[in-house]
């Protein structure tokens, strides 16, 4: 079975078609969309119509994968089922030894590059947090809203969703860098309610 790619409707698939169809695929799927677009929809048809014993077939490498990756991850994943896999421009091929030794060899590599890149980062982070940078998403409320809110909200007329409106955050944010303003409001309610009752009549007697 083969597979072609071209990044836009404005390029020819005819040179790919060609070359698939005489290195004897049978049955060609192609999208005419960017390598970068998950959205692949011809690629996911041709991934689930192969069936154990069938090899896919691609012009070279970049018209399969988003990146080696995506490319490792697709090949691994035909290989458990049964299925072979043939890029005609770097003349790799699974079903042989060869193909597959190099194939383990691109596998080994890429998660190689991966560590790098994941020990660069921690140590990237580690000098960050040593110069006191903060990390991570940044707080919902700043340290003034949140005093803000605290001075809002402890007058009985205002109400959680009216403050969350005005600072342009959620009530469950209010709530969640004020959470003692929550008991604060209940308390201060029912001594206001306290005060407001009406005191008994004094007796004429």
């Amino acid at each position: 079975m083969g597979y072609a790619r071209v990044s836009t409707k404005g390029q020819l698939l005819d040179r790919q078609i060609h070359a698939l169809t005489e290195a004897g695929c049978i049955r060609i799927f192609a999208d005419k969309q960017s390598g970068k677009n998950a959205e692949r929809e011809e690629l996911w048809k041709t991934l689930d119509y192969l069936r154990e014993g069938d090899t896919l077939v691609v012009p070279s490498l970049d018209r399969l994968g988003r990146s080696i990756q995506d490319l490792i991850a697709i090949v691994s994943g035909l290989r458990k089922r049964g299925v072979g896999f043939t890029s005609l421009h770097e003349a790799l091929d699974t079903t042989t030894p060869g193909g597959r030794l190099v194939f383990h060899v691109f596998a080994a590599l890429a998660e190689f590059i991966r560590e790098l890149i994941v020990q660069g980062t921690n140590k990237g982070l580690d000098a960050a947090r040593a110069r006191g940078a903060r990390l991570g998403r940044p707080p919902a409320m700043t340290e003034e809203q949140v005093r803000h809110a605290r001075d809002l909200l402890t007058r009985p007329g205002n109400t959680v969703t009216s403050i969350a409106k005005l600072l342009g955050v959620s009530r469950n944010t209010i709530y969640k860098y004020v959470p003692d303003l929550k008991g604060e409001r209940v308390a201060l309610a029912e001594a206001t309610a306290t005060a407001e009752l009406p005191r008994p009549a004094k007796s004429s007697e």
